[in-house]
Formats: C-alpha cells, sequence, structure tokens
C-alpha cells in the first residue's frame, strides 16, 4: 500500500476491534501468526518495546502456539508511539470483555493481546475477513494481510531506513529476504519518480502533440 492508503486504513480501523492489530502490521511489519500470538508479558508500554517470542497457527486443524518462523523472527522493536496507544486501548477492550463476559471468560491461562469477546484465540481466517471487510470500508486496494509487512518496508524505505534495519525490523532470516523487498521498493520509487518527472515536464502546459516546431527552444521544469 501506498502512505495514502495506509494513513486511510488505518483511519477506518480506529473503531474496528482489532485496530491494534493493523497497528502493528503497518507500523513495524508482524506477520498475521505475531499479531495473533502476541502475549502481555511480551509487551512494554511503559519502555515503548514489543518481543516476539511466539506465533498463533492452525496446525493439522488445531490452533497452536508455535516458535517464531525463523531465529531472526525472535526480535525486539521499539513501539512507535501510535502502536503503544491503540494497545492501551486493546488493554482496557479486553479488560471490559472479561468483565462483561464473567465466569465464561477464556483469556486467563494464555495471556494473548488479541482475543474474541470471551477470551479465546482468534481464528487466523477470521483476522483475514476482518482485513478485507476493512480495505472495503476504508476504501483502499484489496490486498493480503501478509503484504501489510511489505508495506511497512517500504515505509520505512521511504524514510531513508536502511536494508539492515528493516531486516531487524521484520525479523527476516536473511538480508538477501531484505533485499528482495528493498530492490522491488526502489523499483516502485524509481517509477514514482519518472512520473513526477513526466507532471513537471508537461508542467507549462503543452500538450505532446505541441512539440514539434519547438525542438531547441528554452525548456521549464
Amino acid at each position: 500500500m501506498t502512505a495514502e492508503e495506509g494513513r486511510r486504513l488505518l483511519a477506518a480501523a480506529r473503531s474496528n476491534r482489532l485496530w491494534a492489530a493493523y497497528e502493528l502490521a503497518v507500523r513495524i511489519g508482524l506477520r498475521r501468526g505475531e499479531v495473533l500470538g502476541l502475549r502481555w508479558s511480551d509487551v512494554d508500554l511503559y519502555e515503548g518495546v514489543v518481543t516476539v517470542r511466539q506465533a498463533l497457527q492452525r496446525v493439522g486443524g488445531e490452533l497452536l502456539i508455535v516458535a517464531p518462523k525463523t531465529q531472526r523472527s525472535a526480535r525486539r522493536v521499539a513501539l512507535p508511539s501510535e502502536c503503544v496507544t491503540a494497545l492501551r486501548a486493546q488493554r482496557a477492550q479486553q479488560i471490559a470483555d472479561g468483565k462483561a463476559a464473567g465466569d465464561a471468560w477464556k483469556g486467563h491461562g494464555h495471556g494473548l493481546v488479541f482475543t474474541t469477546k470471551n477470551g479465546t484465540p482468534i481464528e487466523p481466517r477470521n483476522l483475514n475477513r476482518s482485513f478485507e471487510a476493512l480495505c472495503a470500508r476504508a476504501e483502499v486496494r484489496r490486498v493480503r494481510f501478509h503484504d501489510l509487512r511489505r508495506t511497512c518496508a517500504s515505509l520505512l524505505h521511504e524514510q531513508d531506513a536502511d536494508a539492515r534495519m528493516i531486516m531487524e525490523v521484520l525479523g527476516h532470516s536473511s538480508i538477501l529476504v531484505t533485499m528482495d523487498i528493498y530492490a522491488f521498493v526502489r523499483l516502485d520509487s524509481q517509477r514514482s519518480a519518472f512520473d513526477r518527472v513526466g507532471d513537471a515536464l508537461r508542467g507549462d502546459g503543452s500538450r505532446p502533440d505541441d512539440d514539434e516546431g519547438t525542438a531547441g527552444g528554452p525548456v521549464t521544469v
């Protein structure tokens, strides 16, 4: 997604139960399983740091807590202030859910950040469905939830973050994985720059068929 699409998506997400999940995916590039497997014990809202230690995945028909995808996937990431705000709201919402559910609350044992209204883990496919509905509401292109990681990489690149930092934030197994995305983003940046140059070259009001007879004259860009 572009920065504009990201803004629209996150603005629309503020009224969604999973607002904090989208903030984490867009701003620090957490994978779907990492978001859903995140525990409060791994979130430090005072220091503004999150530690990725596990993921929630459906394996063989069961929802299981599993180890991170690779050794480098286990990582500590600084939390942007927007993520801290969203996570505070998530904690308040979860406390309210627990009080409303009473004895039916099932979130005591696992300590997950993101749960259903009765405290059970969230089915990954349900997060996908929520995301699709959010894209429609925000009127942005429908992409995969996983593509929010590429969005994060793209936005970091636009702010001059180097490949090594992006690798650390996203928890890639190798710098080569990061460079594949980095190269893709750089090509996208080139296309955007070329479009702006094209706009500038047309900025004097001339039409494409007005070129004849103007060769050698001054060009204002």
